[in-house]
């Protein structure tokens, strides 16, 4: 008789934090390492199984958060990963680049802010020469400051936000699509803002909606190059966003706790919907925006 395996489900209602944060604040754009507690990139258990054997990808803001969940599972799946990063988030990046050089995985770091268009072009010629080429394009980097009332929403930080948020990922797209082959893909980082915007984060709702219409847009174009583009849109995940400007004070401790899991996901909740859609397994995925908001977006 075989014997009974025990039963590998997990009530994702009781996985992962789901209590207050203690309260925390930190300067923009907030280090992932200071965090309390510190947020599941997957570090310890997110398992590689060569879905992405031979791929080469350039993912923005890979140092913590998402970002930086994305380039680990990247890396476990098989994948040469290089990541951008500010230099005052140095601590981060070294930490990512650590842990895998143990696995004997290399990580190629690039410190550079985005917002300039000659910046992105020089981040994916780098990027090309150091990787031998580029087939995977995450513009995952944001800028996230949330303000109570539209009378304290600056140009400055309209600006900031949309250079970023939108400009950025056009900028490293126009850079990167004539290096891309066909079976190429581009993954964009939106937001649930895009289902439900919340009235503390106008600007930053106001790009992620303008950045998905881009992408689906994009896809159109670029299909007949046999490049697929896609968007991936996260709830509220426990990153340094949250930390460093993108909650209200008051917002910080209860982060995730009205979504309908009633928890915040953590950034390796979000790996696999990234691996998935690189992968030969979506073929026929294209154009698409996928919410993983713990049901926000079915509100």
């Amino acid at each position: 008789m075989e014997k009974e395996e025990k039963n590998p489900l997990k009530n994702p209602l009781e996985m992962y934090p789901h209590e207050k944060f203690p309260m925390q604040k930190q300067q923009a754009p907030g280090l992932q390492s200071e965090m309390k507690p510190i947020p599941d990139s997957g570090e310890e258990n997110y398992v590689g199984h060569g879905r992405l054997k031979g791929r080469k990808a350039l993912i923005t803001g890979g140092d913590s958060g998402i970002g930086r969940a994305i380039a680990i599972a990247y890396a476990r799946e098989g994948a040469k990963v290089a990541i951008t990063y500010l230099p005052v988030e140095e601590k981060d990046a070294q930490s990512l680049k650590d842990l895998l050089k143990q696995e004997g995985k290399e990580l190629i770091t690039i410190a550079r802010d985005l917002r300039e268009e000659q910046a992105c072009i020089e981040v994916v010629e780098e990027a090309i020469e150091k990787l031998g080429g580029l087939d995977i394009l995450i513009p995952n980097a944001a800028v996230q400051i949330a303000q109570k009332d539209i009378a304290d929403l600056t140009a400055g930080q309209i600006e900031k936000t949309f250079a970023v948020n939108v400009f950025s990922p056009m900028y490293l797209s126009k850079a990167a699509l004539p290096h891309m082959p066909a079976g190429s893909s581009i993954i964009f980082t939106g937001s649930a803002e895009y289902y439900t915007p919340n009235k503390t984060l106008l600007d930053y709702a106001a790009s992620k909606s303008a950045l998905v219409a881009f992408s689906i847009g994009l896809s159109k174009q670029v299909l007949d190059k046999g490049i697929r583009v896609n968007t991936v849109c996260p709830g509220p995940i426990w990153t340094p966003l949250e930390v460093s400007g993108g909650n209200p004070d008051e917002g910080i401790p209860i982060h995730g706790l009205d979504t309908p899991m009633k928890r915040p996901g953590q950034p390796i909740e979000m790996a696999g919907i990234y691996v998935f859609l690189a992968s030969d397994e979506a073929t026929y995925v294209v154009g698409e925006v996928y919410g993983v908001t713990g049901g926000l977006s079915a509100l």
